[in-house]
């Protein structure tokens, strides 16, 4: 298994819309793994394959306190949603940064599993969200998408300025 490389904000890549799975291969498994390995040491409760510059409908989450409870999601699709709610959400492409987004209390999801099933999953809570957030990077939309435009500008500066300070020193002559 491998760390990959995630995407940051305002990275023009993670407003690709992602194309459907065609083939579940073994590639495809060894990616799945890859991106487990890091979404947990991100550490992250979701990420998507766009996320990662792989622009498939892909997703891993896993929302348990234990990070026992993988879950993959295929090519899916919201099939129904129910009532509102605002919650504070991250996001590993959008390091440091938090914010209130109001997004669907209850959704159903269909998808295919790692194997192939297909698979519906009735959530609410925290999975609910994080269903919401990680489909929206397959759509090529990132939570500060939510924000006001003041708002997402000062994200952008906080990241450029994160980044700046990252920065190695460059040598001088």
């Amino acid at each position: 298994m491998a760390l990959l490389p995630i995407l940051e904000f305002p990275d023009d890549r993670l407003r690709t819309v992602a194309r459907p799975v065609e083939r579940i291969d073994a590639p495809l498994q060894r990616l799945i793994d890859d991106m487990f390995e890091t979404m947990y040491a991100a550490p992250g409760v979701g990420l998507a394959a766009t996320q990662i510059d792989y622009h498939y409908q892909l997703i891993v989450m896993d929302v348990s306190e234990e990070k026992n409870e993988p879950l993959v999601l295929i090519n899916p699709r919201i099939v129904e949603t129910e009532g509102s709610q605002t919650c504070q959400e991250g996001c590993l492409s959008v390091p440091t940064i938090f914010a209130d987004v109001t997004r669907a209390e209850r959704v159903v999801v269909e998808a295919l599993d790692r194997n192939g099933e297909l698979r519906r999953i009735d959530a609410t809570e925290l999975l609910a969200v994080c269903i919401q957030h990680e489909m929206d990077h397959l759509a090529g939309k990132v939570f500060v998408d939510y924000l006001s435009p003041l708002k997402r500008q000062m994200v952008k500066s906080k990241l450029d300025k994160r980044r700046r300070q990252q920065a190695p020193a460059s040598a001088t002559g």
